[in-house]
C-alpha cells in the first residue's frame, strides 16, 4: 500500500489561470455582443499580434515562460510525491499514516529516562529525532533514544528500514 500525495496545488493553479482566461474572453464577447466598449479591443489585440515577429523579445520570452510552466506542470504530474501511507511488512497489505508513524516514534523517544521533549522528522530514508533533556550530562542519552526508536521500528516492521539519527539538546548548560 503506497499512497502518494495528490497534486492539488499545480492542478488548482492551472484551473484558476484557465478560469481567469475564460472569464476575460466571455466578458469581452458579451460586451461586444451587447454593443458596449469591451475591456480588450479585438482589433488592437489582433494588430499587436500580427505586428509581432518571431525574433522579437516579447514572443520569445512568452514562449520560454510557457514552455517552462509546461515542463514544471509535467514534472509535477509525473514525479512521485511523498508517501502519505508508509507501507508495513506483513501478510496483509497494510500501512501507517505519516502522522501516526511519527507520533508513535515520538512517544517511543519520550519514554527514555531523562527526555523531557522529543521531536521526530520523517524523511525518505531516515528518521531524525531531536530530544531535549534537563540533564547536564547527556552521555549515552542519544544511544538510548536511538535504541528505543529502533525497538519501536522492530514492532512496526516497515518495508524500508530508515536510518535513525538522534540529536540531544540539553536545557541547562554544563558550566
Amino acid at each position: 500500500m503506497k499512497r502518494r500525495t495528490r497534486r492539488g496545488v499545480p492542478a488548482t493553479l492551472t484551473a484558476v489561470v484557465l478560469l481567469a482566461a475564460c472569464v476575460v474572453v466571455a466578458v469581452v464577447a458579451i460586451q461586444m455582443i451587447a454593443g458596449a466598449t469591451p475591456w480588450l479591443s479585438y482589433p488592437s489585440v489582433a494588430r499587436t499580434l500580427h505586428d509581432a515577429h518571431w525574433n522579437d523579445p516579447v514572443p520569445a520570452v512568452a514562449g520560454g515562460v510557457s514552455a517552462l510552466l509546461g515542463v514544471i506542470l509535467l514534472l509535477a504530474a509525473m514525479l512521485p510525491g511523498r508517501l502519505t501511507v508508509l507501507p508495513l511488512e506483513g501478510e496483509v497489505d497494510s500501512g501507517a499514516s505519516r502522522r501516526s508513524y511519527r507520533s508513535t516514534l515520538r512517544s517511543a523517544a519520550s519514554t527514555v529516562d531523562g527526555v523531557s521533549r522529543a521531536r521526530v522528522k520523517l524523511r525518505r530514508r531516515s528518521i531524525s529525532a531531536e530530544v531535549t533533556t534537563g540533564r547536564t550530562n547527556t552521555d549515552g542519552l542519544a544511544d538510548a533514544v536511538s535504541r528505543a526508536i529502533e525497538r519501536r521500528l522492530d514492532q512496526l516492521t516497515p518495508v524500508a528500514r530508515p536510518a535513525v539519527r538522534v540529536r540531544v539538546h540539553a536545557a541547562r548548560s554544563t558550566s
